[in-house]
């Protein structure tokens, strides 16, 4: 048995040691009626310890609801079955400026306590000879959103594949969200916010990454 002093140490210990999720190789044997039957009594034995009355009308389908919730809603992220197709097209336009898609919404939770992260994120790439379909910047956003996350870790995932797909390393990501691990518990800093930025290519240049942070700040729609 870990004594309470080793937990609190490992639990405090934020770091991650890659830019993929950690899963366990088996992750996916299971189907999802499976895991959503198996975390319903896990959760249901959650809420019996904390005293609650699952014969309860109001509580009675808690369990299920959240088990559900879990795998078919905030988390459906983590199984790569749910991974937007990333259609591209050729740039037959030969746009070569910056196109921006900003607010996008992000609602995820972090994975250190399980409660929302939630914000919006700013996505940008300098076409070369493919373009994306705007939507699928929006889902491929909310996919790696939807899982257990460290907004570092998000900002990178999200990087790394539209730079694969689009074929270029001109690509920018910009989060900034609201984490209620920070503001509903442990020092409860109800106004502070994260931002993380992560890019490659020609945004390495402070020209054009400044272009798009000013594109970013200004109040539109």
């Amino acid at each position: 048995m870990k004594n309470k002093e080793y937990i609190e140490i490992t639990g405090d210990n934020h770091f991650s040691t890659s830019i993929k999720t950690p899963l366990r190789a088996d992750a996916f044997e299971k189907s999802d009626d499976e895991k959503i039957k198996n975390i319903a009594h896990h959760f249901e034995m959650i809420m019996q310890e904390m005293g609650l009355d699952l014969k309860d009308d109001s509580l009675s389908g808690t369990p299920y609801r959240v088990a559900k919730m879990y795998i078919k809603e905030l988390f459906y992220g983590l199984n790569p079955i749910n991974k937007p197709k990333l259609s591209t097209f050729e740039n037959k336009y030969g746009y070569r400026k910056m196109l921006i898609e900003q607010n996008i919404t992000i609602d995820s939770a972090c994975e250190h306590h399980f409660l929302p992260i939630i914000g919006h994120a700013h996505v940008a790439y300098i076409p070369k000879d493919k373009v994306i379909g705007l939507s699928k910047i929006n889902r491929l956003v909310d996919y790696y959103a939807r899982r257990p996350q460290v907004q570092e870790r998000l900002v990178l995932q999200i990087l790394n594949d539209l730079q694969d797909v689009l074929e270029t390393k001109d690509v920018i990501v910009s989060v900034t969200a609201k984490h209620l691990c920070v503001s509903s518990r442990g020092i409860k800093d109800q106004s502070s916010f994260t931002t993380t930025l992560e890019y490659g290519g020609c945004f390495t240049e402070s020209a054009t990454r400044n272009e798009f942070l000013k594109v970013i700040a200004l109040e539109t729609l």
